[in-house]
């Protein structure tokens, strides 16, 4: 079966923050070390049958927070028609790219192309750079990584960070930051919905490299530098001696 079930062992590690003596770094290890990739453009699907050309992208992005919609805007302001297949032709006003949803949260606009539904910034097959994001395009102008330019919830799926307050036995507490897998679940109860998805899918983990590795620049930005020098000596000693229970039941060979 291409998806493994939602629910099976992991491997967590947990390390104190080298850079915050505050936070406790807790990372599934089971995820990190898979060798998970984006196969966008080689065999992804997309979340739904009737978009399948859109990948994840179909229904556009929701900003973390206005520092999140001011960085992206910045880079909107340098995209041109090369680049981006629906650029207005005249000077970007927020109105062409940025929609409120049905919950009153800010997001990227969506566009319909013939029963396709994606982001504005999604490209289509027919572009002349074929399809993809057009803030992705520009960061390979820019000689950045692809972090710098999309918003945060695209650059950080399928890496989920979550923070919880944990009340110790002594009436002290930390910041617990949990690393881990974006599956299904992270959607909300809509996520079951999907019609394929990439995290737990089989054909999705077919990188030479695991998780920890190709991901670098997304988990420095998320976790720190010095946490994430950390995380590799723990992912490093558990590819070492992990067993077959240990690994991602979608990267198993």
């Amino acid at each position: 079966m291409p998806e493994v079930d939602l629910v099976f062992p992991r491997a967590y590690v947990e390390f104190p923050n080298p850079a915050d003596d505050s936070e406790v770094m807790r990372c599934d290890l089971t995820w990190l070390t898979s060798s998970y990739m984006c196969i966008f453009g080689q065999g992804c699907q997309g979340i739904y049958e009737t978009s399948p050309d859109t990948g994840c992208c179909t229904l556009g992005a929701h900003f973390a927070d206005r520092d999140d919609e001011k960085r992206t805007a910045e880079f909107v302001g340098m995209l041109d028609e090369t680049l981006w297949q629906f650029h207005p032709g005249r000077k970007v006003k927020k109105k062409d790219w940025v929609e409120v949803d049905d919950d009153g949260e800010r997001k990227t606009a969506t566009k319909t192309v013939d029963g396709q539904q994606a982001c504005v910034f999604h490209n289509r097959p027919d572009f002349h750079l074929g399809a993809g994001c057009a803030l992705h395009a520009l960061a390979f102008v820019l000689e950045k990584n692809p972090v710098a330019t999309k918003p945060d919830v695209c650059w950080q799926l399928p890496i989920r960070r979550t923070f919880r307050t944990v009340e110790r036995q002594d009436g002290t507490s930390y910041t617990e930051v949990s690393i881990g897998e974006y599956d299904r679940r992270g959607w909300g109860p809509g996520g079951h919905d999907l019609d394929w998805y990439c995290s737990g899918n089989t054909e999705a983990h077919v990188a030479p490299e695991p998780v920890y590795v190709t991901h670098e620049a997304e988990l420095v930005e998320l976790m720190g530098r010095a946490a994430y020098d950390q995380l590799v000596v723990h992912c490093d000693a558990h590819v070492r001696s992990r067993s077959a229970l240990a690994l991602h039941p979608a990267s198993r060979p």
